[in-house]
């Protein structure tokens, strides 16, 4: 299959403008494949020569201008049109198009609580081909109008409103001009609870046998889809471009979710059949408010070429996090009253669960400008591996440093420009940037070659001291005392930061020591080179981006950092909280703090934080990294004796049942961190945790996964949970607990169903490989090592990018820390075979083993 290029977009571009796609799709003819019939209205602007993409299982036939043309033309996935006339042609193709089992293309899930079957698109880069035939590149806009037959009892969904016909028939409304990736269906025998505001049909939709969870979360879900839309609408000029929203919750879902016009698909783990807590519905809601920024950003204008995506992703992201922050809701929404915001702190969740997403990325050998050069994206396989933390966490933090820099006022008015003069159209960088010039006086040229043109992160350090010589305060304040910062920048961006100061309270009894703040002030880095001088004497605590306005990494200076480990959540406000917590993960990452401090810190604060966002992120950072990767040997058992002893200290904590998503946490994380069975056991023979929760489907599968790994079930025992519990996520469990199992007969049959089988879903995948390396597991293991490349490289050959993709994240063996185990998976980067998903994924996962391995040599040498 060829990959399109971006000099083939550009000349193609110029040769055609595209007027209308005809599309027919017949879901009613098997479970292998469906029928595809499209026509294709569109005018040649010269005469020349082009081509049209499709992948199909057959292509049955195809003409152009009613004159059949031979299917044996077809070249991989592109079909050549030949000495093309100038002016208007209509194109037929009739195929048959193979369901998809990986998320790619048309995806065909049959769900086995009930055997109802749903079907859905994702086609996002170049997958519409796999669907129907199509110029498909972002900037050859077009109309959309799409007919479906279904099974008799379906409900088929689209970018537009859907009217049924009779007979399993149906049409769906016309679209505006939209992108070819950007087109979706949805059919199956949903469940739906609809709506109406502001004139438009609102609905969410889900699987039948979600039914009762997804009714549970209605109330919620459509009120915050209203007020984000009411939201919006006093933000951006241009309306809401379409004539519909319907959010359908989908299996098997690649993706968090997926901004197509109309019909935003979402994974529908976000219709919670378990307990979770108000941080994940935060989650949710920030993707809703998301995928809704993108009806503008992205759907309304569109990338021209792939080397922008930044203007889609950064953006949603930026204002899925600051317009969560800003809506009430008409009714009381848990502990949160009518007319208040539900999700006030959603900027404490990005700092400590996203942007470490962002800096990680771009500290790998993989890092990429948010907007790189054109010439860096020469093609669709290497645009797809820049979805990733840089475009997301990394751009939305420079949005946030820009409006910080800008001003609220005069970036809406440059973005408000910027729809009005490309809606329904395509828009690049330059584009953007003249736009939100026309709005300021500030040179944003300069801005964006500085933030979005380079690559790494800065570091910004707090240098403390008297002035020399000693200075009286200003104005007379401060008794005649004064102190002095300084800070320095490793890195090249200017920093406009907020920098806050700490005193320690007085009075307060319980809990480690408290901190007040005295006074945060602005700061433009680099300055002048003066060091700035403050009034009164040396604050306990200073911290730089105070508020986390900014995207750099922080050093504190000794004397703040002593206090940090004495009285970090004595800190007031949770954002600076968030912006410690990152500093002391930067800093393990850095091979700077030591991760036994770390995990000493975790204790001593973690039992005292108020924010669930916070005990999340480090907890799982503790667990995940600290624990099971930066760890040398010797040390495991303290490390993981530290970790079991904070999880129970926060179950002890929460007996009372006032916070019973911190309860949650700690339960989940107990769970995976214990080490022996026996009060695991008793959890799930009793159906409860002691003094609760009782045990939902999550925590029985979680505890389940556990005693696998410590040899404490069997499979006897997997299969009656699976007997009990035979939804799509019960399927998943077992697969996990099965590859868990530390047996050389389970990981055999595991590595098999991974590497051999290829009849995996990408769920099923993806749970497997979950199972299969665990840590404590080495004996069993490591033999897998070094079979991993070439059976990961012939997988990704053979299933493409998205299984390629699981593979890289989910069967890596991340806890083989060893130079071997580098040096083996350097080796096979030289593979010819290997594909670009997978590659990006191997250059990743090795850099951060690379890191791994820095860490325990600085723990070693310490010691």
């Amino acid at each position: 299959m060829s990959v399109l290029t971006r000099d083939e977009a550009q000349t193609r571009a110029q040769i055609l403008d595209v007027e209308r796609y005809t599309i027919a799709l017949d879901l009613t003819t098997g479970e292998e494949t469906f029928d595809s019939r499209t026509a294709i209205r569109f005018t040649a602007r010269a005469a020349g020569d082009t081509f049209v993409e499709v992948k199909p299982a057959t292509l049955r036939s195809i003409s152009l201008d009613g004159q059949p043309l031979d299917p044996a033309l077809l070249d991989g996935n592109r079909y050549p049109l030949t000495a093309l006339a100038a002016g208007p042609h209509e194109l037929h193709i009739d195929a048959a198009m193979r369901y998809s089992r990986t998320g790619e293309g048309m995806h065909r899930f049959t769900d086995p609580t009930d055997g109802e079957t749903y079907v859905y698109t994702q086609l996002f880069m170049e997958d519409v081909q796999r669907v129907f035939a199509a110029f498909d590149q972002p900037d050859l806009k077009s109309v959309f109008s799409i007919d479906v037959t279904a099974p008799e009892g379906w409900t088929v969904l689209g970018n537009g409103v859907a009217e049924h016909a009779g007979e399993g028939r149906w049409t769906i409304a016309a679209t505006p001009l939209v992108s070819t990736y950007l087109v979706a269906v949805a059919a199956g025998p949903w469940h739906s609870v609809t709506t109406e505001h502001a004139g438009l049909p609102f609905g969410i939709h889900c699987r039948r046998s979600l039914a009762p969870y997804l009714d549970a979360d209605a109330d919620e879900i459509l009120d915050i889809t209203r007020a984000l839309y009411d939201r919006y609408h006093e933000k951006f000029d241009e309306p809401y471009p379409f004539d519909s929203y319907d959010q359908a919750f989908v299996p098997e879902f690649n993706a968090g979710a997926m901004e197509n016009p109309g019909l935003v698909t979402f994974r529908d783990e976000f219709v919670y059949r378990s307990a979770v807590t108000d941080t994940e519905r935060q989650t949710r809601a920030m993707v809703i408010a998301h995928e809704m920024a993108h009806m503008w950003f992205g759907d309304l204008v569109t990338l021209t070429w792939w080397d922008d995506i930044w203007l889609n992703e950064s953006f949603a992201e930026y204002m899925g996090y600051q317009t969560l922050t800003e809506v009430t809701l008409p009714r009381a929404l848990n502990s949160v009253s009518a007319g208040e915001s539900p999700f006030p702190d959603t900027w404490v969740d990005f700092g400590v669960a996203r942007k470490g997403w962002g800096y990680d990325a771009d500290q790998r050998p993989s890092t990429h400008p948010v907007a790189p050069d054109p010439d860096a994206v020469p093609d669709t396989a290497s645009a797809l591996l820049n979805f990733d933390g840089i475009s997301y966490a990394k751009g939305a933090s420079a949005l946030r440093q820009l409006v910080a820099w800008l001003g609220e006022k005069d970036f809406l008015a440059g973005i408000n420009t910027h729809f009005a003069r490309h809606k329904f159209a395509n828009a690049t960088l330059a584009d953007f940037i003249d736009n939100l010039a026309s709005a300021t006086d500030r040179d944003v040229h300069a801005w964006a070659e500085q933030w979005l043109r380079t690559t790494g992160v800065d570091t910004l350090t707090a240098e403390i001291a008297a002035p020399e010589p000693a200075a009286p305060a200003p104005n007379g304040n401060g008794n005649g005392q004064s102190w002095a910062l300084a800070v320095t920048r490793d890195g090249s961006r200017p920093h406009r930061i907020t920098v806050g100061t700490y005193d320690h309270a007085l009075g307060v009894q319980g809990g480690p020591g408290r901190l007040a703040l005295r006074d945060r002030f602005e700061l433009d880095v680099p300055g002048d080179g003066a060091p700035t001088i403050r009034p009164g004497r040396r604050p306990a605590l200073v911290v730089l981006n105070d508020g986390d306005l900014t995207y750099a990494k922080v050093r504190l200076d000794t004397a703040s950092w002593d206090t940090v480990l004495t009285g970090l959540s004595g800190i007031p406000d949770a954002l600076t909280r968030a912006v410690v917590w990152n500093t002391a993960r930067d800093m393990v990452r850095d091979a700077e703090l030591p991760p036994a401090t770390y995990l000493a810190a975790a204790r001593t604060h973690l039992p005292h934080e108020t924010d669930l966002a916070l005990v999340q992120g480090v907890l799982s950072f503790a667990a995940g990294q600290v624990v099971d990767r930066y760890t040398i040997p010797e040390d495991l058992p303290a490390a993981r004796a530290t970790l079991t002893d904070l999880c129970r200290d926060l179950i002890r904590r929460t007996e009372d049942g006032s916070r019973p998503g911190l309860r949650l946490i700690a339960v989940r994380h107990f769970i995976d961190a214990a080490t022996q069975p026996d009060t695991l056991r008793t959890w799930l023979d009793e159906g409860t945790v002691h003094g609760g929760p009782e045990l939902d489907p999550e925590l029985r599968w979680r505890i389940l996964t556990r005693l696998a790994v410590l040899g404490a079930t069997d499979e006897a025992a997997i299969a009656t949970a699976l007997a009990a519990d035979p939804s799509a996520t019960g399927r998943e469990g077992a697969a996990r607990c099965r590859a868990a199992l530390p047996t050389a007969e389970a990981k055999a049959a595991a590595w098999d169903a991974l590497f051999t089988d290829d009849t995996l879903s990408n769920y099923l995948f993806t749970a497997t490989a979950q199972g299969f390396w665990q840590p404590g597991q080495e004996e069993l293991t490591d033999d897998y090592v070094a079979r991993f490349y070439p059976d990961a490289i012939a997988l990704a050959a053979r299933r493409g990018p998205a299984i390629a993709e699981a593979a890289g994240r989910y069967a890596f063996p991340a806890y083989a820390v060893d130079p071997v185990s580098l040096g083996t998976g350097t080796r096979a980067l030289e593979d010819p075979d290997l594909i670009p998903a997978l590659r990006r994924k191997l250059v990743d996962q090795l850099d951060d083993l690379r890191r791994a391995l820095a860490v325990r040599s600085a723990v070693a040498l310490a010691d």
